[in-house]
């Protein structure tokens, strides 16, 4: 096991400087951090563009400039904005923003698509089925811009109605001021309201998915041998299905949930604009695209990236850890 790890650990770095060299040559051949100024009446003077131009290491070539980049973002430094900020600092606190909505997002959906997936799966064509495939296709079909509406505006408002006071937020990530004035309890259940709705417009559009693969898995499962020869041998149905079961089936999902880390950084961008959140897809869209910033997008794909890497990272060690088979090859 430990050299197991220790191999899936050297190929994730291996993965990771391969996607930081993608992302780097992608971003240096889309932006140009001078094409504001190009339009500007009167232009500026050729020497300010060479002065900028030398600034931000544009006079270099491509390997120096990644070579350059890459060496500060392993020490934690993802350069400067073009207003002069530092990236690292304005990154980390959207992070642990948009960090702690997909956390959430992610137990949320793998505990619903694991129960749904393997109820499914065991009164396969009962009612109950059928209900959860109609409420699974449902959401897959629906736009996360337009289920995070349809949460803001009917679900929020309905039980905020139905307590007679504010209980869930619509708008950011905490009440404006409330970390200055606010007890540490008021504080607590305020920033709670404020990450129900974004966590489950999350939750609920990644869980329709995975629990259509847990329900598929858990059937192949179930129609295996040795789980006929566990029944032959005396066990009860719910101890096959549990003990016996669920571990082998859990693998196809463990797959699916590390894969899909990616979409859920892309439906976060959407969440966080609906929702007025300000974390990482509002720095992304606003200081980077929107500011053509080169530095803020290479520091946005990188962190996500290494999520993304990460994540499959944990996902090949579960699968020894539920499969023996893959350790002892």
């Amino acid at each position: 096991m430990f050299f197991f790890t220790i191999r899936r650990i050297i190929a994730s770095v291996l993965v990771l400087i391969a996607s930081s060299f993608l992302v780097f040559a992608l971003c240096a051949a889309s932006f140009d951090p001078l094409s504001r100024y190009y339009t500007q009446n009167p232009r500026p003077p050729q020497a300010f563009f060479d002065n900028l131009r030398e600034q931000f290491g544009l006079n270099d070539n491509f390997f120096v400039r990644y070579w350059n980049w890459l060496s500060g973002a392993l020490t934690g430094d993802f350069g400067q904005t073009i207003g002069g900020t530092a990236v690292t600092d304005q990154l980390w606190g959207r992070l642990w923003i948009t960090g702690k909505m997909i956390f959430f997002a992610v137990l949320i959906a793998v505990v619903l698509a694991i129960l749904v997936g393997v109820v499914g799966a065991v009164r396969q064509y009962k009612p109950s089925d059928y209900a959860f495939t109609f409420l699974a296709y449902l959401l897959i079909a629906l736009p996360t811009f337009w289920f995070a509406a349809l949460l803001k505006e009917f679900v929020a408002g309905g039980i905020n109605d139905a307590f007679g006071r504010q209980v869930l937020y619509t708008l950011g990530e905490e009440s404006p001021g409330i970390a200055s004035y606010g007890t540490p309890s008021e504080i607590f259940w305020d920033r709670l309201g404020h990450l129900v709705l974004p966590t489950i417009c999350l939750a609920l559009l990644s869980f329709a998915a995975w629990s259509r693969f847990q329900r598929s898995a858990m059937l192949d499962v179930l129609g295996s041998d040795y789980m006929r020869l566990a029944r032959a041998k005396g066990l009860t149905y719910r101890r096959t299905v549990m003990k016996h079961g669920l571990r082998n089936a859990l693998i196809p999902l463990t797959t699916v949930v590390a894969l899909g880390i990616g979409t859920l950084f892309g439906g976060a961008i959407i969440t966080e604009q609906v929702f007025v959140w300000h974390g990482m897809g509002e720095y992304l869209l606003k200081n980077g695209i929107g500011q053509n910033d080169i530095n803020v997008v290479l520091g946005w794909l990188l962190i996500s990236a290494v999520f993304v890497v990460l994540f499959n990272l944990i996902a090949d060690v579960l699968y020894a850890v539920l499969d023996p088979r893959i350790r002892l090859a």
